[in-house]
């Protein structure tokens, strides 16, 4: 059925604020909340959101390879928990060895999610919330279901975690160096192209030889791995490790990346936007927290958020019936 004129009207609309609103967005909330609460504005708080936004932006820049893919991935949290846990757990005896210990569990995840994924073509939604569940599982009986504390000679391994580089936190520079890894490997790396090729048109990319299987599994793997990398940092930062350390981080690491321009349907958005959504998101809770808005109401804020980025950012020309 071809499109109307309104809907075509829309995707234009639409496509233009994916580009421009997040910028405008950002400078209006900051503007907003330095008027209303100047003490927002001082360097030590915008070191603070900075560093919140290094953690969340990691977490949700692996999900933006799955979504430009079109897919989601729902265990991003779990397995971000199940690598402070393994931190935690092996790093009095292991001592750097459990960095990569986690990172590993976070890649064969991924890869096991991409796996089912595409071989027994089950949407990407139930596997991972499939996999949410076992890494849970896992953190809960390695931790047997309680936070493990990283003592001091534990803490001595996570300096390149906690301190600084020339003044700026660590986890600020490890955050930008993500970020730079990520985009140029979207932009000048045959995965990044074909992510993006394989949202813009599954079947398109299928005809033109690509091994769009094989791209999917990397994307999960990907994902799960940068979830695992939030989650050593995490542990660092709060120096224990927990089976629920990074629950609530599932909504605004999406909310990031859909706020950034990214369209949930993929072939469109990238690493660049989710900078951007990375930061709107803590402002808006550091912001809310300012004005006085309970802790337990921001959720609210971030579903209404979600929705409304959804409904601009969405591709309406791949859904023409809404089920």
């Amino acid at each position: 059925m071809p499109l109307t004129g309104t809907t075509r009207n829309w995707i234009s609309v639409a496509s233009r604020l994916r580009t421009t609103a997040p910028i405008f967005v950002l400078i209006g909330l900051v503007a907003l909340i330095g008027v209303l609460k100047p003490g927002f504005l001082t360097l030590e708080t915008l070191v603070v959101v900075m560093a919140d936004s290094a953690t969340l932006f990691i977490i949700a820049a692996g999900v933006t390879f799955v979504i430009m893919l079109g897919g989601i991935d729902l265990s991003i949290q779990a397995v971000a928990s199940l690598s402070s846990v393994i931190v935690a757990a092996l790093l009095p005896g292991a001592g750097y060895w459990a960095f990569p210990a986690a990172l590993l569990a976070g890649l064969v995840t991924g890869a096991f999610s991409g796996i089912v994924h595409v071989w027994l073509r089950i949407p990407s939604f139930i596997v991972t919330l499939a996999t949410s569940g076992l890494a849970s599982a896992a953190a809960l009986l390695l931790s047997q279901a309680r936070s493990i504390t990283i003592g001091e000679s534990g803490r001595a391994f996570l300096t390149w975690v906690t301190g600084r580089l020339f003044g700026v936190p660590s986890v600020i520079i490890i955050g930008a160096v993500v970020a730079a890894a990520g985009i140029w490997v979207q932009h000048y790396t045959a995965f990044g192209r074909y992510s993006t090729a394989i949202g813009a048109g599954e079947a398109a990319t299928w005809a033109s030889g690509v091994k769009v299987n094989r791209q999917k599994v990397i994307a999960y793997a990907v994902s799960a791995g940068l979830s695992a990398l939030a989650g050593i940092l995490l542990a660092g930062r709060m120096s224990s490790g927990s089976p629920t350390l990074a629950n609530e981080l599932l909504l605004p690491a999406i909310a990031a990346v859909v706020v950034g321009g990214t369209a949930i349907t993929g072939g469109s958005g990238g690493i660049g936007r989710t900078v951007l959504g990375a930061l709107i998101i803590p402002v808006v809770r550091v912001g809310m927290t300012f004005v006085g808005i309970n802790i337990f109401a921001q959720q609210i804020v971030f579903g209404a958020v979600l929705i409304m980025a959804v409904a601009v950012t969405i591709d309406h020309a791949k859904i023409l019936i809404v089920k």
